[in-house]
């Protein structure tokens, strides 16, 4: 009974970016890219791995607060200029179809939820620990390595190079990939640093040093404590780097992990075998000229 979890806003703005507008509009000459592109990834998903269950996580904050508080750097090169106080740079004409994503979604019977002060991510990390295994996650963001787990099991698909090339990732991908264990994934990118997330790293230290200070002493708390010992064989010019970077790591781990134990709704996670509200679906279906994308989606769900 396979549990699938699509990131959806990591596949929605990877759909915009992968399908010209002028190739996907509506009747009235909206674009309509990101739902066809977005419709066409989960269909794919489901043929592909033939999960029992499907949720799709939404972000009901893409910069939480208290994510802000401890890293005031934290995708701040991602703010609007000139927007509303915390308003993310999405492109005008992807704003108007995230809505309609959701409608479809609504009509097939696909759950999509959000948790208020918390990303997609964190609402990933939750179902993915609360919820019986087996379990897929698939997205495109690096951050959620940390939640494989071959005990459960939980698989990352990992859909960087989009979904029809995702790769299925257990943990000895992830040490292959990376040179870690998948527990260990959060502390490996707090040492490295992560641009695309405002997550600056420690400076001097790359993704080999991380992977081998990992490696060598376990966990960043690890590190961190083995500072203070003089046998702990680090060179003198890497004890500087990390002795500067000190408060940072301090809470750079927090920043990292996601949350796994936010408050969720009950949820019907079955994947429908028919669409919930045919009518509703074949209306949106001609108004917005997504019939291909919709009976593709719809064909996935009969098999």
């Amino acid at each position: 009974m396979t549990l699938l979890l699509v990131d959806a806003p990591s596949l929605y703005f990877r759909a915009y970016f992968g399908i010209p507008e002028s190739a996907a509009r509506a009747p009235d000459g909206s674009p309509v890219n990101a739902v066809r592109g977005f419709l066409d990834m989960l269909a794919n998903l489901i043929r592909s791995r033939r999960p029992d269950r499907l949720v799709c996580a939404l972000d009901a904050d893409w910069r939480p607060a208290w994510r802000v508080a401890l890293l005031p750097s934290y995708k701040a090169h991602r703010l609007a200029e000139g927007g509303a106080p915390g308003e993310e740079v999405v492109p005008d004409n992807l704003v108007p179809q995230v809505p309609l994503i959701l409608d479809v979604l609504a009509a097939i019977g696909i759950p999509a939820i959000d948790a208020p002060g918390y990303e997609a991510d964190d609402v990933l990390g939750t179902l993915a620990t609360t919820q019986p295994g087996p379990v897929e996650v698939a997205s495109g963001d690096r951050d959620l390595f940390q939640l494989v787990d071959d005990a459960k099991p939980v698989r990352l698909l990992y859909c960087g190079r989009g979904v029809a090339k995702l790769e299925d990732c257990d943990d000895a991908a992830v040490r292959a990939k990376y040179g870690v264990p998948a527990a260990a994934y959060a502390d490996f990118a707090a040492l490295r640093g992560d641009p695309s997330d405002g997550l600056p790293g420690v400076p001097g230290v790359g993704e080999k040093t991380a992977a081998r200070l990992v490696s060598r002493y376990g966990t960043l708390d690890g590190i961190v404590a083995a500072l203070d010992d003089p046998a702990s064989g680090f060179a003198p010019g890497l004890r500087a780097k990390l002795l500067a970077a000190r408060d940072y790591l301090a809470v750079a781990p927090k920043v990292v992990r996601v949350a796994r134990d936010i408050a969720l709704p009950d949820l019907d996670t079955a994947l429908p075998s028919a669409p919930a509200d045919g009518d509703r679906l074949l209306a949106l279906a001609e108004k917005w000229n997504l019939a291909g994308s919709c009976r593709r989606l719809v064909d996935a769900l009969a098999r």
